[in-house]
């Protein structure tokens, strides 16, 4: 919750800033709201290079900046998801490899027990118990196993937080190029007849249909 806060505060004067640079100045124009509506003064272009910049800072930003702020919550929830992958898999490497450790240390000292005190017993699948999962050396090779395993799966998890890192950047970087694109729905599709002739010079009427975009 902490960091969360610490991010809306760092956020919060660029969302002001956006929502203020938001106000289109409408140029003169015979052209209707309705029509209007698909334009944007040019000089409201985002610029990508500072979009990049902002987002590399604090992520998020650039897509504030370019006023994409539904994308937000992808952004924040591909980051979050990251997060407590790293989190769950380095517990739990952490858990196996301290389990594996103390159980190899008792193997060679002679001291294996079934205290549930101890780390290797305290993971152990609820009901089971040293000999019924084969000794403490199968034991043994079985917490190796794990331990390596979730030290895999936490080091594939750090790297998919830096694709999405560098996938937020490189959103920002294309929505700003792209932001005087025209996406608008407006299709046109004409009708008309039309004469037609032909190689022979005969004339003929036909039906031109015609989709403006």
């Amino acid at each position: 919750m902490r960091f969360h806060a610490v991010i809306l505060f760092l956020l919060l004067p660029l969302i002001a800033y956006s929502q203020q640079d938001s106000i289109y100045h409408r140029p003169d124009t015979t052209a209707t709201d309705e029509e209007y509506r698909y334009y944007v003064d040019l000089t409201k272009k985002p610029d990508a290079i500072k979009a990049v910049w902002l987002g590399a800072i604090v992520p998020g930003a650039g897509q504030i900046y370019n006023k994409s702020y539904w994308k937000l919550p992808i952004v924040y929830g591909a980051f979050m998801g990251c997060g407590y992958a790293i989190s769950m898999m380095q517990n739990r490497y952490s858990g196996y490899k301290t389990a594996y450790i103390d159980l190899y240390n008792d193997n060679q000292a002679g001291t294996v027990t079934e205290d549930p005190s101890k780390s290797y017993i305290a993971v152990l699948p609820e009901g089971y118990t040293l000999s019924r999962v084969g000794g403490a050396g199968t034991w043994m090779n079985t917490l190796k196993n794990r331990q390596n395993t979730y030290h895999r799966y936490r080091d594939y998890s750090i790297i998919a937080t830096v694709v999405v890192y560098a996938l937020s950047l490189i959103d920002a970087y294309v929505d700003a190029q792209l932001f005087d694109y025209d996406i608008s729905p407006d299709l046109t599709l004409n009708i008309e007849p039309q004469i037609y002739y032909d190689l022979q010079h005969q004339k003929s009427a036909e039906l031109k249909v015609a989709i403006q975009f």
